[in-house]
C-alpha cells in the first residue's frame, strides 16, 4: 500500500538556504524530495534505512 507522505519539513539548521531538502512521513519510513523542485517528486526509505542514515550523519560519517 503507497501513502502519500504528510507532514513535509525542512531543517531548522537550513535557515535560509535554498539547497536543502526536505522530510515527509510514510507508513513505514521516509519521503525525502528538494525543496527548491517539489514537483520533481520525492524518493522513499524504509523506517530502518531511514534510522541507519540519521545515525550515520550524527556519529559525523558523511562529514568532510
Amino acid at each position: 500500500m503507497i501513502t502519500e507522505p504528510s507532514g513535509w519539513r525542512k531543517s531548522s539548521r537550513s535557515a535560509q538556504q535554498t539547497s536543502c531538502v526536505e522530510v515527509g512521513r510514510v507508513a513505514d519510513g521516509a519521503a525525502v524530495r528538494d525543496t527548491k523542485n517539489r514537483a520533481t517528486g520525492y524518493f522513499t526509505t524504509t523506517g530502518p534505512q531511514w534510522a541507519a542514515f540519521v545515525g550515520a550523519i550524527k556519529t559525523g560519517r558523511y562529514d568532510r
